[in-house]
């Protein structure tokens, strides 16, 4: 039941599925995340977390970088399951299309992008 509640309460949210959305594309660290959906640092890492701990991200670090993709072994079935729905649903959405497009733009910019 737990896996369910989690999984819920990281799709309720519009930042949450843009991220989702951005991370179909490429991995991503905070600073590209920031740029592609023009939200702030703490937005950005808090939304990341949440999306982490129900199973849809996994996080590593590449020197000062923590690298965020979507977990193709996530240990909540559901958040597995979801993803490529997701994926389907994003593709015919204009805002998640412009989140992309600023994707495509986005860099990596100072030590870590904040994130220690």
């Amino acid at each position: 039941m737990q896996e369910l509640i989690k999984v819920s309460k990281a799709l309720s949210d519009e930042t949450r599925l843009r991220i989702l959305n951005i991370l179909l594309e490429r991995e991503c660290c905070v600073c590209e995340v920031m740029q592609a959906l023009e939200i702030s640092q703490s937005r950005a890492s808090r939304n990341l977390g949440i999306l982490e701990d129900a199973g849809f991200l996994t996080a590593r670090r590449e020197g000062t970088w923590m690298l965020y993709s979507l977990s193709e072994s996530s240990e909540n079935r559901i958040a597995t399951a979801l993803t490529p729905l997701l994926k389907e649903y994003f593709s015919n959405n204009e805002i998640l299309a412009h989140d992309r497009e600023r994707l495509r733009h986005s860099v990596r910019v100072g030590p870590g992008c904040g994130e220690e």
